[in-house]
């Protein structure tokens, strides 16, 4: 059954259209700043912090997809050119055969700690130093709000 869509009123589509500005210009930003500084895209620096934040820097193909929220095919390409790149390894898993773990290079690691300060940088000069603390807590409510939408969304 069609349903008729509740138009946005004037000051939702601002403010809609406000919110969809920035994340497509902080994201191409970002992604610009860390590719002139390191050689890094965006998803390979997702990546490779996602294997820093988990100890002896691996994880499970499956967790890795969970925790960057990737299809498994795209994460599975993106993969394997970083692998070519030297940045990030496949090891087998022993536990179970079908699995396999990504695992964080030496030269993953070197290029994470290289990007990181600037990428933090880049981070504060565009985004937390524009905002009052009050501000910035505001986003981070505003932001998980929409996130636990998002997570109890039907697929």
């Amino acid at each position: 059954m069609d349903e008729t869509p509740q138009w946005l009123s004037p000051a939702e589509q601002q403010a809609w259209r406000a919110f969809i500005r920035v994340h497509q210009q902080l994201s191409a930003t970002l992604s610009r700043d860390l590719q002139a500084h390191s050689k890094l895209s965006g998803p390979d620096y997702e990546i490779l912090v996602a294997l820093t934040d988990v100890p002896e820097g691996r994880q499970r193909f499956q967790d890795l997809a969970k925790s960057v929220d990737w299809e498994q095919s795209r994460l599975s390409h993106h993969i394997a050119r970083m692998c070519k790149r030297g940045l990030v390894g496949r090891e087998e898993c022993a536990e179970d055969g079908r699995a396999a773990y990504v695992v964080l290079t030496p030269a993953g690691r070197e290029a994470i700690e290289a990007a990181a300060p600037k990428h933090v940088a880049a981070v504060r000069r565009l985004v937390i130093d524009a905002l009052t603390p009050d501000e910035l807590a505001t986003l981070e409510r505003i932001s998980n709000r929409i996130l636990d939408r998002l997570d109890n969304a039907s697929p």
